[in-house]
């Protein structure tokens, strides 16, 4: 009954009513006043197109896809595309907005930024995927460029797709315009360290808030709720560092050892077959592995996973999160109440946008940093990111997510006055 529960609650929640709830909550501890909450709670741009496509049978499919574009006070925007066949007006806007502050939070010259096309990618053929692929970005070219938007990869786009992207906004631009679109292949400008990037960030916040609980990496155990490529990337990263990997889950079900998971043969299973040939023994109920007795809980998948309903049952010590809104604002204040360090998504998972803007820099600039060199500047962002969201959060005896929040808010208000905006 529980998980019905559970399975209800998450259809229902909006994304974009939890964004403005956010916002609203870390502004009005700052004593913002309430015309800028009104400019940050919404986008300052949202298109809706439709574009016809042309399928390999020869009929021609319309797709209707979205791009908001949510604050660029302090740079262009920037955000990822997703294809998904439950993308909605209202999530595209709430991740612009997120991305904004996930931005704003470790000091990026960006504004927040978001698309998505309503398909599902796993039933059109390769040919289709490009054609829908080009055909979105011609749509919305208008708004997009390297000092505009840029865009990136989301759920089910990837470094092809970018590829197809950029190149079809060269065309049209009549001039190559690698700057326009970041998570892109190595070859056509893409950065060394980005398919990691977003574990790679997410990891070392995690190490940050072990150190300050006086926790040690060596042993502490560990659940990965998603095991794409953030969730499968902080699992070997985790391990790397001598943690201890007991339960992860994907689409098709979970799996927990007390023990310890043989990752190495989970990897092969994931890419074989299914994750659930682990062995029976080994299989839990999805929902049972968010609330599961362990150091470090990383929600990798979808929004609105730890709700008011399960949120008083999470026994980790820490949740990180690496998916964007996995936890609504009720379980926030059951969390904090129950003394769960939660690292928000918009610290945990900025690792992903931080290099995306290396990637930028190094194509505005036609030179190419090492996979070491990015791995260090990342880390120095990511750090330094932590522990001002960390002083801050202790300054007004808040939580991470209402001070990360508090962070980018400050920023962007200082920006728009000097600007003259407000």
């Amino acid at each position: 009954m529980v998980m019905i529960k559970n399975r209800v609650e998450l259809e229902t929640i909006n994304p974009y009513v939890t964004a403005q709830r956010q916002v609203e909550a870390a502004a009005r501890k700052l004593g913002i006043e309430e015309h800028v909450i009104e400019i940050l709670k919404r986008p300052m741009r949202v298109l809706t197109v439709n574009f016809p496509v042309k399928m390999d049978d020869g009929t021609i499919q319309v797709f209707e896809g979205y791009r908001s574009q949510h604050n660029d006070v302090v740079g262009p925007t920037k955000g990822g595309i997703r294809f998904h066949p439950d993308v909605t007006l209202d999530e595209v806007k709430a991740l612009s907005m997120w991305m904004s502050f996930k931005c704003g939070v470790v000091g990026l010259p960006y504004g927040g930024g978001k698309g998505g096309v309503i398909c599902d990618p796993r039933k059109l053929s390769k040919s289709e995927l490009e054609r829908v692929s080009r055909g979105f970005i011609e749509a919305i070219s208008q708004i997009i460029g390297p000092e505009k938007d840029i865009p990136a990869p989301d759920v089910y786009t990837n470094p092809q797709v970018m590829a197809w992207m950029m190149d079809s906004f060269s065309k049209l631009n009549g001039s190559y315009s690698p700057a326009v679109i970041t998570g892109k292949p190595l070859i056509l400008g893409g950065s060394e360290g980005r398919n990691e990037a977003t574990a790679r960030g997410c990891v070392i916040t995690i190490c940050e808030a072990m150190k300050q609980l006086n926790l040690p990496l060596e042993g502490a155990t560990v659940a990965i709720q998603g095991f794409g490529n953030a969730g499968r990337i902080s699992a070997n990263l985790l391990a790397e560092l001598g943690c201890k990997i007991v339960a992860v889950s994907d689409s098709k079900g979970a799996i927990y050892d007390p023990e310890g998971l043989d990752l190495a043969k989970v990897e092969q299973l994931k890419d074989e077959a299914t994750i659930l040939d682990y062995g029976t023994s080994y299989q839990i109920d999805p929902s049972s592995l968010l609330e599961l007795n362990v150091d470090v809980l990383v929600p990798a998948a979808l929004e609105n996973v730890i709700t008011q309903a399960n949120a008083d049952r999470i026994q980790a010590k820490i949740i990180a999160e690496a998916a964007n809104g996995p936890t609504t604002p009720e379980a926030d204040e059951i969390l904090k109440a129950n003394g769960v360090l939660v690292i928000p998504d918009i610290l945990a998972n900025a690792g992903g946008v931080t290099v995306s803007y290396f990637e930028w820099v190094q194509n505005l600039m036609n030179y190419y940093w090492s996979e070491e060199e990015v791995n260090e500047k990342l880390s120095t962002i990511m750090v330094r990111s932590y522990h001002e969201v960390s002083k801050l959060a202790e300054e007004y005896d808040t939580d991470l997510r209402t001070a990360a929040y508090m962070i980018s808010i400050l920023r962007i208000k200082k920006a728009m006055k000097l600007r003259g905006w407000i």
